[in-house]
């Protein structure tokens, strides 16, 4: 047993050294040895030298994309600018991560393709993608026949998007579509916009969304922000399976981004928690929402969106949105119907809540015996909610809507 207990311990130190680390620069060449000295070029060239266990490190630089990697078959096709489809496996991911202190730009604006874009379509499983900035993903002008692009799109499992800067697309900045068990860890989404999409301008840039199948459990977005996009800021309709959001932020969504100009088709939600495009499923699931913030957006803050059953909304702090909370639900017959699952929330200012009759509601801001003011805050500015994050990712530290020592708010809201 000793000497089979010393073979397997190594073994397994044999193939932990063997986990190698590669390099990618924008000056690099795909012929070269992948090295720090003789980097390569592309993402591409990368996934066929990337093994289990395997790091890629990318260079400070921008990583311009002018065709997918595969073709348009027809105008309402997909193609994808980077296409992950190689996996690592449990305990061994394949890291594609930037070097510490650059920053990789990859840039998908002058991609010409006549269909929908994908800038990075991540297929494979146990990924691990860290500190990227995806940007441009294109809809082309002429071609009004399809819905969003995506910036990223995921269909893996086991998959971590950590510390990723997604804006200035046309359409989501992350898409869950299949997969279970990912993480989309300390990320931002943010300036998305969809000018051509069919079915109206800004209906479908959100921020970040989740659509899963049935059994694809476990996905989580921890640590997100979400500001300036045209549609929602998380949207999860269509998702037949679990999902959590918590100690995220969304605000200022559905406006032409970089203004307050309302968009006629953007939704305009911080957090859309569920539904299945108005209509009543017998399978429909809870999603978790908890210990997040939504602020001036142009619908609400916190919304059901037609749900089939009661979601659960803990621990948030929502102000200044067009409602703060929005319970609307569906019954069998396919009648509205209040649902939710509300406790030890914040809201204020604007319009409270709407489709809350006959809610249990106890220990939430709106169910106390005295109203809110400011004086209920160490601080109420709606400012300074995009800046840098801490060193490791994490979210930056404001004092605005901290409840205050004493308040009848203590054990409320998204920073208790």
């Amino acid at each position: 047993m000793k000497a089979l207990l010393i073979f397997l311990l190594s073994a397994l130190a044999v193939v932990n050294a063997h986990a190698t680390d590669y390099y990618v620069a924008p000056n690099g060449d795909d012929n070269a040895a992948g090295t720090q000295a003789a980097p390569w070029r592309s993402i591409m060239r990368a996934q066929q030298g990337a093994q289990a266990g395997d790091t890629v490190y990318f260079r400070g630089g921008r990583y311009v994309y002018t065709e997918g990697v595969n073709q348009c078959a027809s105008r309402t096709d997909t193609v994808n600018g980077v296409s992950l489809n190689k996996s690592g496996s449990e305990g061994r991911p394949i890291r594609y991560w930037a070097y510490p202190g650059e920053m990789p730009v990859f840039d998908f604006a002058a991609m010409k393709d006549d269909c929908r874009v994908k800038g990075f379509s991540v297929t494979g499983s146990w990924l691990h993608l860290k500190g990227l900035e995806v940007t441009g993903a294109p809809q082309q002008p002429q071609n009004r026949l399809n819905h969003e692009s995506w910036g990223v799109w995921n269909s893996g499992s086991h998959n971590i998007f950590e510390q990723l800067n997604l804006h200035h697309n046309m359409g989501p900045g992350l898409f869950i579509k299949d997969g279970a068990y990912n993480l989309v860890l300390n990320t931002d989404s943010h300036h998305n916009y969809d000018p051509y999409t069919s079915n109206g301008a800004g209906q479908s840039a959100d921020g970040f969304g989740a659509h899963v199948k049935a059994n694809q459990p476990g996905n989580v977005f921890r640590g997100c922000r979400a500001w300036a996009n045209s549609d929602d800021g998380f949207d999860l309709i269509n998702a037949y399976s679990p999902v959590v959001i918590e100690h995220s932020w969304a605000w200022q969504q559905g406006y032409l981004p970089g203004t307050h100009t309302p968009l006629k088709d953007g939704n305009g939600n911080g957090i859309k928690a569920g539904g299945y495009g108005g209509k009543y499923v017998p399978n429909g699931v809870k999603h978790i929402v908890r210990n997040s913030v939504a602020f001036d957006n142009k619908a609400a803050g916190f919304y059901a969106n037609h749900h089939t059953l009661a979601l659960d909304f803990i621990n948030n702090t929502a102000f200044a949105n067009g409602a703060n909370y929005n319970m609307l639900g569906i019954a069998p017959d396919g009648s509205p119907l209040n649902l939710g699952n509300l406790r030890n929330n914040i809201a204020y200012k604007g319009r409270l809540t709407i489709h809350t009759e006959g809610l249990e509601m106890a220990h939430n801001s709106w169910t106390l015996p005295t109203a809110v003011t400011d004086a209920d805050f160490e601080d109420v500015t709606t400012s300074g909610w995009d800046a840098p994050r801490q060193p490791d990712g994490s979210l930056p530290v404001l004092r605005s809507f901290h409840v205050r020592p004493g308040s009848p708010l203590a054990g409320m809201g998204a920073f208790n």
